[in-house]
């Protein structure tokens, strides 16, 4: 019969079949578990995550089907192995660091010290994170570009990200004059921290004269804000402060030099001849 003719081999077409089949299930197995799990873990896990999540699995589920179907094929998974361990370690020696933003990336999703959306500063690449792929990281900068990093320095250098935490600091340095009572400066400052609403009141806010500058006696300000309102606050708690301390007559001091003569300077002054008032001298002189 027509399912037993031999095709190569100890191939018959029956054991062709099977291997099709095999293959072809495990395809439309894989696309509906990608399709199931990423409806059902839409709201409960991150969308970068979800989408490693679904390819891993997808490729999980053919690779399994094609090691199913290879000794319908007459071909054993045990000498594949030993052949692909000697080609895998072939490629290895020659794609390092292809390996090491492999396994970078695989350790980026198990750690997870950044997730897209967020803003983070990557070895002095600062932007908002797009997207967390297995081989790269991609960020969005703040004027626009696009840059894309491998996941083997993502990895392996320091990461800043502005927000992880729910609470950021906001600092300022402000000057004052030397003649102005830095009491009610403070006291001015504290009050209006006190009356935005975003301001957080734990940790308390500090106010206090931080060094005596060239020009100025400088106050440092410190408080805290939800990370989600900090820049907006940052900016117009800076402007309020800068417009409540004029009201009050307190003006911030540009820079100033006191310059001392070690003698007086002593001179004449010569009107020139040519000049009008030389002409009126002479003629002064003459009468």
């Amino acid at each position: 019969m027509i399912h037993n003719k031999v095709i190569y081999g100890n191939v018959t077409v029956l054991d062709l079949a099977m291997a099709l089949i095999i293959l072809i299930v495990s395809i439309g197995v894989a696309k509906g578990l990608v399709l199931y799990t990423r409806r059902l873990l839409k709201e409960k896990v991150d969308k970068g995550q979800l989408e490693i999540f679904a390819k891993v699995l997808y490729y999980v589920i053919i690779v399994t089907a094609v090691l199913v179907a290879l000794p319908f094929l007459g071909v054993k998974p045990s000498g594949l192995l030993v052949a692909g361990g000697v080609v895998g370690l072939a490629i290895g020696f020659a794609s390092q660091s292809i390996i090491g933003n492999l396994i970078s990336g695989i350790f980026l999703i198990i750690e997870r010290p950044i997730k897209m959306g967020q803003s983070v500063n990557i070895e002095g690449t600062v932007g908002i994170v797009e997207d967390i792929r297995i081989m790269s990281t991609t960020l969005r900068t703040f004027e626009g570009l696009f840059v894309r990093i491998p996941n083997q320095k993502v990895f392996t250098t320091n990461i800043t990200n502005y927000v992880a935490n729910v609470a950021r600091r906001v600092d300022y340095t402000i000057g004052i004059p030397y003649t102005a009572e830095a009491e009610n400066a403070i006291s001015l400052i504290k009050k209006l921290i006190e009356a935005e609403p975003f301001a957080l009141k734990n940790p308390e806010p500090v106010v206090y004269v931080d060094n005596l500058g060239d020009n100025s006696v400088n106050l440092l300000v410190r408080f805290w804000a939800p990370v989600s309102e900090w820049f907006s606050i940052k900016t117009k708690m800076l402007w309020r402060m800068k417009k409540a301390l004029e009201e009050e007559g307190i003006e911030i001091p540009f820079p100033q030099r006191v310059l001392w003569f070690a003698n007086e300077l002593k001179g004449s002054v010569k009107a020139d001849p040519e000049s009008v008032v030389g002409k009126e001298a002479e003629a002064e002189n003459l009468s």
